[in-house]
């Protein structure tokens, strides 16, 4: 495994990056009436339905968004910028009644176990069920919801992050929900949300179904990343239980590349249970249904990963982490506020929470602006 610190980008600009963000999670949002919405109905199915749904729920408050999806450094840095301007986030960055959802339930009984559910993010604004996805989701058994004015128009944390919480929070309430087979997919740059997600909500998501579009860990990217590691307790979940689909078209080669860079990334950080899948004689388009189906007999066969394998993995990781810092605290030891700078925003995008609270100690003790006492 080699994690190389000299980045084939400059590395994040903390309070710059996040300056946008605080000020999007600041305001409440207000959008247009729905049109011709209602609650969901339980029992009712097979057809899809527009939906409001009216169930707050902390899992897509703005304080577990910030918790979840930014670095530590970058966490520090909001609360920063909220005490200077004396702000504070909202509760919530969206208004549930006025917001729309597209929700299909199978036309069969639920499983003794309950329905499994997908949640996905479109890039595209309308709230729509893709053309032949039904008889695969009657099928497996699974409902499907997604949000309008979702896509990738709109800001990540302020919007398309927790619409998608929010669908999974309501129809989890709704209807009898398999809480061990909740998923959340994408197309295009609605699949790099979803595995933004799924890396910061692995206690709710137990796996993702990425469609022509993902990103490597911990490299910033142009969607609003870099995709963070959560906390460590997070991310040993993930590590553990998590199941990535990835599956593009055979000419596609833009983002067969940035999968195989994904993918990489992920067996660096010792996640191992990831299949890929080639969709023949397809370019940069949505599954077909016959694609779909195979995508969701993957992604509901996980394979655990083998213990040895995984032990190992996260003991190398672990000592790789410890041995950056201890270069960040020898570079503070010397005066050295620059380069210690330099390195400790480095650490916080490749490792996240991982690296957390003794990069934030460091980043104190530096006196070099990352972080105040």
């Amino acid at each position: 495994m080699s994690h190389q610190l000299a980045t084939r980008r400059a590395p994040l600009r903390v309070a710059g990056a996040i300056a946008l963000a605080v000020a999007a999670l600041t305001l409440n949002h207000a959008r247009g009436e729905p049109l011709g919405a209602e609650r969901p109905a339980a029992g009712a199915g097979g057809t899809p339905r527009e939906v409001v749904f009216t169930h707050y729920s902390p899992l897509f408050s703005n304080a577990k968004i910030v918790r979840r999806l930014l670095t530590p450094l970058a966490q520090e840095s909001v609360r920063e910028i909220l005490a200077r301007t004396h702000k504070t986030l909202s509760p919530y960055p969206i208004d549930l009644a006025n917001e729309r959802f597209l929700v299909y339930v199978p036309s069969a009984a639920p499983p003794p176990e309950g329905y499994a559910l997908l949640v996905f993010v479109p890039p595209w604004e309308q709230a729509s069920l893709p053309f032949g996805w039904s008889p695969q989701l009657d099928r497996y058994d699974i409902i499907f919801v997604t949000p309008a004015e979702g896509g990738n128009a709109q800001t990540v944390l302020s919007r398309r992050v927790p619409l998608a919480l929010a669908a999974e929070a309501n129809v989890a309430r709704e209807y009898p929900v398999d809480r061990q087979r909740i998923y959340i997919g994408g197309f295009s740059g609605g699949s790099r949300v979803a595995l933004r997600i799924a890396l910061g909500f692995p206690d709710i998501f137990r796996g993702a179904l990425l469609n022509a579009g993902a990103d490597p860990v911990g490299i910033a990217d142009p969607w609003g990343g870099p995709d963070t590691l959560p906390s460590l307790d997070l991310f040993l979940r993930f590590q553990r239980s998590s199941r990535l689909v990835y599956v593009t078209g055979e000419l596609d080669t833009e983002n067969l590349a940035s999968d195989a860079s994904s993918v990489h990334s992920m067996r660096e950080y010792c996640v191992f249970d990831v299949d890929t899948h080639e969709t023949h004689d397809a370019g940069h388009e949505l599954m077909s249904q016959e694609a779909f189906g195979q995508a969701l007999a993957q992604l509901l066969n996980p394979t655990p990963p083998d213990p040895m394998r995984l032990a190992a993995c996260r003991s190398h990781l672990r000592a790789e982490l410890d041995d950056k810092l201890t270069q960040a605290q020898a570079l503070i030891s010397q005066d050295r506020q620059a380069a210690a700078r330099k390195l400790l925003l480095e650490i916080d995008q490749h490792y996240g929470g991982l690296a957390a609270p003794r990069i934030l100690q460091l980043a104190r003790s530096c006196g070099c602006g990352l972080a105040q006492p």
